[in-house]
């Protein structure tokens, strides 16, 4: 029997409405916003009902709701649009290389200039952090609202009124939160970027960037959009500015449905029934002396739990898991700086789901 403890890269399984939306729209759409036949109106009524529950969720207009491929394509609509003018932008230690690579690269060509601010588990040290890095051409402050490695919670009410009153954009990766927290754009969040296919229950293949419309984006790519198409260039309003090519009509569907059934569980339920999974597992894995787990008794956390055992590869101890039929990600999981900082080399990571059971978690944790 396989159980899934790597809920942070992919939830699995999904709740049944989930897979039958995906088998309605595989049967009955085509493209969304090519033609105005019944198939094509039927697909433009499936993806305007997900632009629908992204912005009811998230505090938005339904125009303001781009469906993206992932939450790294989002990040980088945001990044380099915001960054297309140049400028200085501000990151954290603990973000993930879909943050860090495309600020790096932009940083290579000579684009723009970075700065890494230190994530504390006391929140007002890691405002100021955050405080000391702005400067005068500071034109984002971009950071995960949680680890995907340790699972901490960063003050990002806090991060973006400092860019409210400095006038900086302020960019959210959403991808560890958004299903677990409750996350709005009147937190201060200008434009936030998540995935789809994890706290949200989509399928692969999903992504969000939502926007409060204050910062305007270019075009990351070019090309048809149904609409406007005998311009020359994209059109100016959104989503259809951001949204290039035949949308994923499927993915979609699947999103609609994944977050209505967050929405039925409640975010507040979601969270106390993952975090109490990972607060057993914990006082388990603390009783072997051989096993640190990477956590602060001051820190604010999401339900992530990295692990290591002594001597023991992390790779080693996930493969062994993985043969008994327990999923878990080992590595560096795409952020080279927070490991850098924990001095760990990777972890095992333990993620549970809204389907994890407290019984799973202590069969693994004797396994161990």
């Amino acid at each position: 029997m396989i159980v899934n403890f790597d809920n942070a890269a992919t939830t699995y399984p999904k709740p049944a409405g989930v897979r039958q939306a995906v088998e309605r729209a595989v049967l009955t759409c085509g493209s969304a916003g090519r033609g105005g036949h019944p198939l094509a109106a039927r697909s433009s009524a499936v993806v305007y009902a997900a632009r629908e529950e992204a912005a009811s969720l998230f505090g938005a207009q339904p125009e303001h709701a781009v469906l993206t491929s992932n939450c790294t394509h989002a990040l980088n609509i945001a990044i380099q649009g915001i960054c297309a003018g140049g400028g200085h932008v501000v990151v954290s230690h603990l973000e993930h290389n879909s943050v860090l690579r495309p600020v790096y690269a932009l940083a290579r060509e000579g684009r723009i200039r970075y700065s890494i601010a230190r994530v504390s588990t006391n929140d007002a040290q890691t405002v100021e952090n955050f405080a000391r890095c702005i400067r005068p051409d500071t034109v984002a402050v971009i950071c995960t609202l949680c680890s995907n490695v340790t699972g901490q919670i960063l003050p990002w009410r806090e991060i973006a009124s400092l860019c409210k009153a400095r006038g900086i954009c302020f960019i959210a990766d959403g991808a560890q939160a958004c299903g677990v927290l409750d996350v709005q754009l009147s937190d201060g969040i200008n434009i936030l970027c998540t995935a789809g296919h994890k706290g949200l229950y989509g399928i692969t293949g999903t992504g969000l960037l939502v926007t409060d419309g204050q910062f305007e984006l270019p075009p990351l790519l070019h090309g048809g959009s149904g609409s406007l198409s005998n311009l020359p260039e994209m059109p100016g309003m959104l989503p259809d500015r951001l949204e290039a090519g035949t949308l994923g009509v499927i993915g979609a569907a699947s999103l609609t449905a994944g977050i209505r059934f967050v929405k039925r569980r409640g975010i507040g339920n979601i969270f106390a029934h993952e975090s109490a999974l990972c607060d057993r597992l914990i006082r388990l894995l603390r009783k072997k002396a051989n096993v640190t787990v990477y956590r602060e008794p001051e820190g604010h956390y999401a339900p992530i739990v990295s692990f290591n055992v002594a001597g023991v590869p992390c790779e080693e101890v996930a493969g062994k898991l993985a043969a008994h039929g327990f999923c878990l990600r080992a590595g560096l999981h795409c952020a080279p700086l927070a490991h850098h900082v924990l001095q760990s080399g990777g972890t095992v990571r333990f993620s549970p789901s809204v389907f994890s059971t407290m019984k799973d978690v202590e069969r693994m944790a004797a396994l161990l």
